[in-house]
């Protein structure tokens, strides 16, 4: 059961402890089960300590198998740093809002009062308001032999700083008899020595080789700087306490050196991870699409690892071909490509579960494969090359935070594409109620006009005499031609955007084009003045004649419309640098200007009324544009001087060739 989804009905925070302890599968279990029947969140915690880089392989290998059964058993991991154990768990605790903590004990106690506290004491000390449930850990034997054992290997394991050690204390014992050869006090020499423990501290690993050095400071200065000299004997009476004070200090210096050190190597530790976190965030919020998204996620991987990384992402019937990201591209790795890994790779995309090696499930693999998945949506599947060095926890943590803002930024981005394709389907649903309606409320007049007057001709032609006859005929015919334009204004628009209609490019002269479009002006122009001023005899433009007459006629059929009878139309044509720019000018009522940002809408009129009660579905100015940006120009509304409006459109200048 997958805890981390279940319905949150209570307040209920539960928080298990993760060790390399060989009992700590039973106590996560046994948390997991207390979540069951409890309900609530689920939080499995790890503290970071800086004796976490020295766990051995068998300690590294059963944490991270905790780790997994944990994720596995549906709590949130969560890594956090510093020594302190019981205080970091305490302190998570109480910001979190944990209720209750289930933590492990073994056999060891105090043997005296002065002892340090364990750390379930510790714990239930440091968060009396939080329920502790302690997991009796039977089989945890005493490990004061491990301790002493991992003494002496840390004594052999680092040669290199047992010889630093004794260059240190010979050169500071050496430093100590030029201070006492130039008269300095034993108190002035002492500090030469507790000097040397902190450099020790500093050039050395660990603290064994700070309490080494406390010691041979106190034996060194007791049989080269005391008397009787060459000799461990002394001479003074308060040279006990010297020499205890000495040892004290010492051994304080040097371990505090070694903890700021690794407080230090945790710090920085910590800041590099949070700044790829952080680059990987800007990253992925930069990134196009999901295989962007899934590539930046595999190349910052490939980064923070140093391991080689191959990528699947997913589609519906399964994973693509392996990508593979390589961080050194002079040694390939065509064997991460072989049939039982891309079979390791398709069980974990399925399962949505690691799987290959260092888990149960196909570990006969060269690379760990962890699905990119959020709930229950999988995008795709990352392997990492093992090449026998297994995930630490800190890689592991910064490997499952990324690998969730990958799945974070794919799902968000699906989500967007989903939000826009939903938002263009209710525009183009707008558009349409917006052209039925406007359909059912324009065309109405005029069908109905020529349905009357077919009428009136069908029951009393010989009743009409010839002049009524006529302009019952001009009627209909008008109204006919008025249709006409507007299903073809609808069709040209239409082709144009969905690219079906190709451009008949030429090279034409604008006055003429001009002059044809003048003589489809409809009948109405002839209440109004119109006239064309051309600068240029002779302005070539190369342009698609029968658009660009559309774009005329519609512009100077909207001046008509929307303005009062005797008003003046002016058409004037000018070369600008490449361009040709054609002006259509009014001196109308003009436009307001809440309104000019939409006139180019297509079924947009405004609020404007047209003097033959017939309303305009908004094409004809949707039309202008469409044609305009095909043939590379712009098309602009700006106002007139005094009053009225002009509306300019640039087309390609054109040249003709003489030889032709």
């Amino acid at each position: 059961m997958d805890y981390k989804n279940k319905p949150d009905g209570n307040s209920e925070h539960t928080l298990v402890c993760l060790s390399s302890s060989p009992s700590n599968a039973k106590i996560i279990r046994t948390a997991a089960k207390m979540v069951s029947a409890l309900g609530g969140s689920f939080t499995a915690l790890y503290v970071r300590t800086s004796y976490s880089n020295r766990m051995d392989e068998a300690d590294r290998k059963r944490l991270q198998d905790h780790i997994q059964l944990a994720e596995k058993l549906g709590a949130d991991i969560t890594y956090i740093y510093g020594d302190d154990v019981s205080h970091q768990i305490a302190e998570y605790a109480r910001i979190s809002g944990v209720t209750t903590i289930v933590i492990g004990r073994n056999n060891t106690t105090r043997k005296h009062f002065w002892s340090k506290p364990t750390l379930t004491e510790q714990l239930a000390e440091t968060a009396p308001s939080i329920d502790i449930h302690i997991i009796p850990d039977n089989t945890v034997k005493n490990n004061y032999r491990a301790k002493m054992q991992s003494f002496l290997h840390s004594l052999i394991s680092y040669p290199r700083d047992i010889l630093v050690l004794l260059l240190i204390m010979a050169a500071v014992t050496a430093l100590g008899l030029v201070f006492r050869r130039l008269g300095f006090t034993e108190s002035n020499i002492i500090t030469i020595y507790i000097l040397g423990v902190l450099l020790t501290s500093l050039f050395t690993r660990g603290y064994v080789c700070s309490v080494l050095a406390s010691f041979m400071s106190v034996a060194l200065f007791n049989f080269f700087l005391t008397e009787p000299r060459l000799t461990f004997h002394a001479y003074g009476s308060g040279y006990t306490i010297t020499f205890a004070i000495m040892l004290a200090a010492s051994i304080i210096t040097g371990t505090l050196a070694s903890k700021l050190k690794d407080n230090a190597k945790l710090s920085a530790q910590t800041a590099f991870r949070t700044k790829v976190l952080l680059d990987t965030n800007q990253l992925l919020q930069k990134a196009q699409d999901d295989d962007d998204i899934i590539n930046t996620t595999a190349t910052q991987i490939m980064r923070l690892l140093n391991r080689s990384v191959v990528l699947y992402a997913g589609n519906d019937s399964g994973i693509s071909k392996g990508y593979l990201f390589n961080p050194s591209e002079d040694t390939p790795e065509e064997n991460l490509f072989t049939a039982c890994e891309r079979a390791a790779a398709e069980l974990s995309f399925n399962s949505k579960r690691r799987a290959g090696i260092t888990t149960e499930v196909m570990s006969n693999t060269k690379c760990l494969y962890i699905p990119i998945n959020i709930n229950d949506k999988v995008f795709g599947v990352i392997g990492i090359k093992i090449d026998g060095k297994p995930l630490d926890s800190n890689e592991n943590s910064m490997l499952l935070s990324i690998l969730g803002e990958c799945a974070l930024a794919i799902n968000n981005s699906r989500n967007a594409k989903e939000k826009e394709q939903a938002s263009v389907l209710a525009k183009n649903e707008q558009l349409r109620a917006n052209l039925l309606r406007a359909i059912s409320h324009d065309l109405r007049t005029p069908l109905t006009s020529i349905s009357g007057n077919a009428s009136n001709l069908l029951n009393n032609y010989d009743k009409l005499d010839s002049g009524t006859r006529t302009q019952v005929f001009n009627d209909i015919y008008d109204d006919s031609q008025w249709l006409i334009s507007l299903v073809e204004n609808l069709l040209s628009v239409t082709r144009i955007e969905d690219g079906r209609m190709s451009l008949n490019m030429s090279i034409q002269l604008i006055d003429e084009v001009i002059e044809e479009a003048l003589r489809h002006i409809h009948y109405r122009g002839d209440s109004h003045n119109i006239s064309v001023d051309c600068t240029d005899d002779l302005l070539l433009a190369r342009i698609d004649a029968k658009l660009i007459v559309q774009v005329i006629i519609n512009l100077v059929d909207n001046a008509v419309k929307y303005s009062p009878p005797g008003c003046d139309i002016i058409i004037t044509a000018k070369k600008e640098g490449d361009c040709i720019s054609v002006c259509v000018a009014d001196n109308g009522n003009g436009i307001p200007d809440e309104l000019k940002p939409r006139v180019f809408d297509m079924f947009y009129t405004g609020d404007s009324k047209i003097t033959d009660s017939r309303r305009s579905l908004g094409l004809g100015l949707a039309l202008c544009k469409t044609i305009v940006l095909a043939h590379g120009g712009e098309i602009l509304l700006k106002d007139n001087d005094p009053q009225g409006c002009v509306f300019i459109f640039t087309v390609p200048s054109g040249e003709v060739n003489v030889n032709e």
